[in-house]
């Protein structure tokens, strides 16, 4: 039995986090977080004591890492006596924080793909260019690390293994629609850090068509659907993780992520892209700085941290998935809602973080039972999801399904 959890990163997700593991820490262990900013990782642990977020009596100790020394990272593991690293920092991180688990016997989780600083957008299937190649070495080792356990990447891979294994004899096509219809009354801000966010939405538009990877431009394609809770929203094909393990295990030709945006955030966006704002080469200015404009524009938007208390309203994710069960055709809708202000209350985060930072708490409490301590490396659609879909009813991420009979939680 695994115990005892090292959160890496400091951020929105990570206060999520660190809330979760302290609610659970019966199963968990002792709980350390570690960032480059001790100091937010303290706010943190300031958060979770004003909470009473603790099921038993324990400490949450913080310390300072740049966890892309690897060196350093495995020495904090053993320090700790981690035996489960939640990985919600930097996508930027990944690559490290995996080689310091698989140096030191600790499971891996994490939220995201892996990225590279100078690349963006790089050739399809995304986990293939980086954690993918660590397959036979995890299997070999017996080292357990699961990939993008969050909400999308995460609990949308489990609805579609759920769709797989009970509702479908054939499935056509699962489209992953991404909503929030809430407001952070702000000009202009970003739910995650500016310059990971940007960088979704400034290259290729990779989607997975009549099982072959088709390329457009973003806001290139819209679509219209009518949600439950947050109603009609416009959606556009974007470029995700989840689609490129989908493709690969579940053998669906066609899978898409959708998310919404507004047309203030369109015309903002399309300006900075315009002007070059979001490039990450450096420039040079006329009193001879060397700037990268997208980390200017980062500098000057809001931290996504500071959106939360705030924010009002409520997001909706679902798998729409189209196929074939006992002969006929079939479409289900299986969501979750989540709301701004109850995530606020319980966390002093905003739901965007919330419904990023419940699922790999959800994981972790599955590895330290025994039910998704894998040994080898997987992505969650290769997990049973009835388990992780239990916890997360109680954890406050329930999901439901609707179809042609009406609607109803997914486990009736």
């Amino acid at each position: 039995m695994k115990r005892n959890v090292l959160i890496i990163g400091a951020g929105g997700v990570a206060k999520v986090v660190a809330h979760k593991c302290a609610q659970h820490n019966d199963e968990l262990g002792q709980i350390a977080i570690a960032s480059r900013s001790i100091a937010k990782c303290q706010a943190i642990i300031d958060s979770v004591q004003a909470k009473g977020s603790f099921k038993q009596p324990a400490q949450l100790k913080a310390y300072a890492l740049n966890a892309l020394d690897v060196e350093a990272t495995q020495a904090l593991i053993r320090e700790t006596d981690s035996q489960i690293v939640i990985n919600v920092g930097s996508a930027f991180l990944n690559m490290s924080v995996l080689r310091a688990c698989i140096e030191t016997g600790a499971a891996y989780l994490d939220t995201a793909i892996h990225e590279e600083p100078g690349k963006i957008c790089e050739t399809p299937p995304w986990y293939a260019n980086y954690e993918w190649k660590h397959l036979a070495e995890c299997e070999e080792r017996g080292i357990t690390a699961i990939l993008g356990a969050g909400f999308d990447p995460g609990v949308v891979n489990a609805w579609a293994a759920l769709a797989s294994r009970q509702h479908f004899d054939r499935i056509d096509s699962i489209d992953i629609l991404d909503v929030n219809a809430g407001s952070h009354s702000k000009y202009f801000a970003t739910n995650f850090d500016p310059e990971i966010n940007f960088r979704e939405f400034t290259g290729q538009v990779w989607s997975w068509q009549n099982g072959q990877w088709t390329s457009n431009r973003m806001f290139e394609v819209k679509r219209t659907d009518d949600l439950p809770v947050v109603g009609e929203q416009n959606l556009y094909l974007t470029g995700h993780d989840e689609v490129h393990s989908l493709s690969k295990n579940l053998g669906v030709p066609n899978v898409r992520f959708w998310m919404s945006f507004g047309d203030h955030y369109i015309n903002v966006f399309t300006v900075l892209k315009n002007l070059g704002l979001l490039s990450e080469q450096p420039v040079r200015t006329a009193e001879g700085l060397d700037v990268v404009p997208l980390k200017v524009v980062k500098a000057v938007l809001p931290d996504p941290a500071s959106l939360a208390p705030g924010y009002t309203g409520k997001t909706c994710i679902a798998d729409l998935v189209r196929g074939e069960k006992d002969g006929r055709p079939r479409e289900l809708l299986i969501y979750n809602v989540a709301d701004h202000e109850e995530a606020y209350a319980e966390t002093d985060s905003q739901g965007i973080s919330y419904t990023a930072g419940v699922p790999p708490v959800a994981a972790a409490r599955l590895i330290a039972r025994g039910d998704w301590d894998s040994r080898r490396m997987v992505n969650v659609e290769e997990l049973a999801p009835e388990p992780f879909l239990q916890l997360l009813d109680q954890m406050g991420l329930p999901t439901r399904i609707r179809d042609a009979a009406g609607d109803r939680p997914w486990d009736q």
